[in-house]
């Protein structure tokens, strides 16, 4: 059992968290028999039925929930979420716009420009090592295209963007450049998903995870409450009444 009082607090503050302790499950206590005295019967029968629920609920639920950590497998394979996201895709449909894209932000007055403009478009190995070599000159850098994002998130990146003008530059295949007084934004967009379409596989893989997980979870708990319901049966502890 963990200690009421922290051993770190000082003597007086000790003193007076005891204090106010005590006074608050006094005063709860006062406020009990009260509720009980003025209560009516009818009234006090619902909430003791409904603290016995509660109770029993609490536990049997921490009863099961050490039963399945005991067993718990987190392991899941790539094939399986493959396998889960190809039978339920149509349930996963995207509520936003998501793109694949890489881009860079330079001061206004980079001198290479140009350069970076074309190791961006063709985005070879030696390009990309040569881009992640001078990376401490830009002001911004995302060169993992493969990643998707969310359009709003981009927008919230490269400034001169906007709800406006994001369908003229958002789109598969674009290059685009821009600039404003914070400077350049230089972008290639790879893929873009609108919303209403079926979402990416690697974008909601974390939500497939937590859902398998959920129903092996609840699929474990059945079959212990099962073998529960199985085993006193078998001892004569338990009948089921049909």
């Amino acid at each position: 059992m963990e200690p009421l009082v922290d051993e770190s607090l000082s003597p007086q503050d000790s003193t007076a968290f005891v204090v106010n302790y005590i006074n608050n499950w006094a005063a709860k206590q006062l406020l009990l028999s009260k509720a009980k005295i003025n209560l009516s019967e009818e009234q006090l029968s619902k909430y003791d039925k409904l603290v016995d629920e509660y109770r029993t609920d609490l536990y049997t639920r921490a009863y099961l929930d050490a039963l399945v950590e005991q067993s718990n497998d987190t392991t899941i394979s790539s094939a399986e979420l493959r396998g889960f996201y190809e039978d339920e895709k149509e349930n996963f449909v995207l509520n936003k716009k998501l793109v694949q894209l890489r881009f860079v932000v330079l001061p206004n007055q980079f001198l290479n420009k140009d350069e970076v403009k074309e190791k961006l478009r063709t985005f070879e190995d030696d390009d990309r090592r040569y881009l992640d070599s001078i990376a401490v000159q830009f002001k911004k850098l995302h060169l993992n295209d493969s990643v998707w994002v969310s359009a709003s998130r981009v927008i919230n990146e490269i400034s001169p963007l906007n709800s406006d003008n994001q369908h003229r530059y958002l789109k598969k295949s674009q290059f685009f450049e821009l600039q404003d007084s914070l400077g350049v934004y230089l972008g290639k967009v790879i893929q873009v998903l609108e919303a209403n379409e079926i979402a990416p596989l690697p974008y909601i893989t974390p939500n497939i995870r937590q859902i398998i997980l959920n129903r092996r979870r609840l699929g474990h708990i059945k079959k212990l409450q099962t073998e529960i319901i199985d085993e006193a049966i078998k001892k004569n502890e338990f009948e089921l009444y049909r």
